[in-house]
């Protein structure tokens, strides 16, 4: 009974506090912004519908701009904990990264999409395959039969980076197409491991055997028996290839551009993508903010 009157109060202080979100005093608006923050997520939907029923402008600016701060801090919170606590997930940080841009995405949507390709490998795969035709067979199945290709045409556009975005549109960059790819193979149990090249990330294949909790272990390279590129098409190739492209790039040979990096890595790059993105576009708050997105990790 306690627990329903406090709920009741509580919905009577979000109506209060509605109320005064047309006050001109910015100094009460501050305030009624500060509280609905600290209240959090479970008063969007109050908000929401306040929005809908304001044909006040200054009071739907207001909204948004609460409706935003409440999602991002509740963002910032998400990513804290997941470079923490629950990094070896790597699906879960870049679904909490894409509700930057789209706060209401459908997780199990994406799940299922992921899923179905994930289907469609393994029912071409079996025991005695090496690990050149597996890759062989994921190729064929995430680039002939779903289509996915790197985004020429629009290289640099955000929606590159955005895992939703992504699976839906089947184009991405170098790192996204590259994540969707391990997250397939990590599904199916395949030692598939990102590469993070400057200027380019690919994957590498490692040999089942091969220890990955060092992963600045130099004698891991030993243990990498090929390199994909998931951005042409899942084309493979070797060390040397490796060398000869840091050699046009100007850069010595660092174990980091050949030994697989951390998911934690992987969503900085993301990130980095993103802010590069949005500063080619003028969208300079979104820059700030993914900015202090990256500095949780």
């Amino acid at each position: 009974m306690a627990a329903k009157r406090k709920t009741e109060i509580s919905l009577k202080e979000v109506i209060a506090l509605i109320t005064l979100l047309d006050d001109p005093d910015e100094i009460i608006y501050s305030q009624v912004k500060e509280r609905f923050v600290t209240l959090g997520p479970p008063t969007i939907p109050h908000l929401e519908t306040a929005w809908e029923n304001s044909f006040d402008a200054i009071m739907q600016k207001r909204i948004e701009t609460i409706i935003h701060t409440i999602q991002f801090e509740t963002l910032q919170k998400a990513l804290k904990f997941w470079a923490k606590d629950d990094s070896d997930d790597l699906l879960n940080g870049v679904i909490i990264l894409a509700r930057y841009q789209y706060p209401d995405l459908d997780e199990n949507k994406i799940r299922k999409q992921l899923q179905q390709i994930k289907q469609d490998v393994w029912l071409e795969l079996h025991e005695d395959l090496t690990a050149l035709e597996k890759v062989k067979i994921i190729n064929h199945i995430l680039f002939e039969v779903h289509n996915f290709s790197g985004n020429i045409t629009n290289y640099h556009a955000p929606q590159n980076s955005f895992i939703n975005n992504v699976l839906e549109s089947k184009k991405g960059n170098p790192l996204m197409l590259s994540v969707v790819y391990m997250l397939i193979c990590k599904e199916l149990n395949i030692p598939v491991y990102g590469i993070n090249l400057p200027q380019h990330f690919v994957l590498s294949y490692i040999n089942d055997n091969a220890n990955l909790i060092d992963v600045n272990n130099k004698t891991l390279s030993n243990n990498i028996l090929f390199y994909i590129n998931p951005f042409s098409k899942g084309l493979i190739f070797n060390q040397k290839d490796i060398d000869q492209f840091l050699k046009q790039l100007n850069l010595e040979p660092e174990a980091k551009y050949y030994l697989p990096c951390s998911n934690v890595e992987i969503l900085k790059r993301c990130l980095n993508n993103l802010i590069f993105s949005y500063e080619k576009l003028g969208y300079l708050e979104k820059v700030e903010e993914l900015k202090n997105l990256d500095s949780q990790l």
